[in-house]
């Protein structure tokens, strides 16, 4: 694939396209602008260091579906910055057991109080981890609450943003979030820089986007990323269909012990006269 073959502008849910984004010191104003549109006022981030993501461990499978910055603020309020590609078991699991890594940190030798600072999750996510689709929110900020609903534990936080459910148009963005979203979601598929998003943070980040910057290095780095990308996707996306499938096989059984007509079961199924009468 050469340059004049492709898009104008990299796919942010690819490794690379994330990391190029929020994952440099070049870029570390857009990682900083992004993250304090989800953080409460009095967790604003003035300037922030990258830590070693490896502390984070991650089998190489996961790695295809997983990208993670592991930051920390100057005044030491811990972050995980992750991006998820692809459908994943137990992906709630997973947030929680990612977000002990920051707090065992802070463990301290000898005479220590156990006093913690705050540890914020922060997930960008380009699947559905609802399954049931009248729950779904596009965007939940979870903490530690009791019964009544009051906080508990104020220094562990999860902000879970599911892409897929954010649907509004440039005309609707209301808010600098919006626009940041709109900017993730849309990037890959911009032949410009919409009037919407043509401010300094955003301009920079099309500028760090676009391909025609990449060196041929960068370039290849990216379409192997991009290939990444897509078989994760294509085997979540495989699944999920079998997994349909799979269903509709069950509840067409079902029926048809039940001596349903082959009518009422192809409408409740969707399945085809011949695949009913297969099973």
């Amino acid at each position: 694939m050469t340059r004049d073959t492709v898009k104008k502008y990299f796919n942010p849910y690819t490794d690379f396209g994330f990391k190029k984004l929020f994952g440099e010191d070049a870029s570390k104003d857009l990682l900083i602008d992004f993250l304090n549109q989800l953080l409460p006022d009095y967790h604003q981030i003035a300037e922030l260091s990258f830590k070693n993501p490896e502390k984070i461990p991650a089998t190489v499978k996961e790695r295809k579906a997983i990208f993670d910055i592991y930051c920390q603020t100057t005044t030491g309020e811990r972050f995980i910055v992750e991006m998820q590609k692809a459908k994943v078991k137990h992906f709630k699991d997973r947030a929680l057991f990612y977000s002990t890594f920051p707090i065992r940190e802070q463990v301290k030798k000898g005479d220590w109080n156990f006093e913690l600072l705050p540890i914020y999750f922060v997930a960008v996510l380009d699947f559905h981890y609802d399954e049931e689709e009248e729950i779904r929110k596009f965007r939940r900020d979870i903490c530690l609450k009791d019964q009544d609903g009051d906080v508990f534990f104020d220094k562990l936080h999860f902000r879970f943003l599911q892409m897929p459910l954010f649907t509004k148009e440039a005309h609707e963005l209301t808010s600098h979030f919006d626009k940041w979203v709109y900017f993730l979601k849309n990037l890959e598929n911009f032949d410009h820089i919409p009037a919407i998003l043509n401010e300094p943070i955003f301009k920079k980040g099309f500028e760090i986007a676009e391909l025609a910057h990449l060196t041929p290095r960068q370039f290849d780095a990216y379409q192997r990323s991009l290939i990444e990308y897509a078989e994760v996707k294509n085997v979540s996306d495989t699944s999920f269909e079998e997994g349909m499938m799979s269903e509709k096989k069950k509840i067409a059984i079902t029926l048809k012990n039940k001596k349903l007509s082959m009518d009422f079961i192809m409408e409740v199924t969707g399945l085809s006269k011949r695949e009913i009468e297969k099973l």
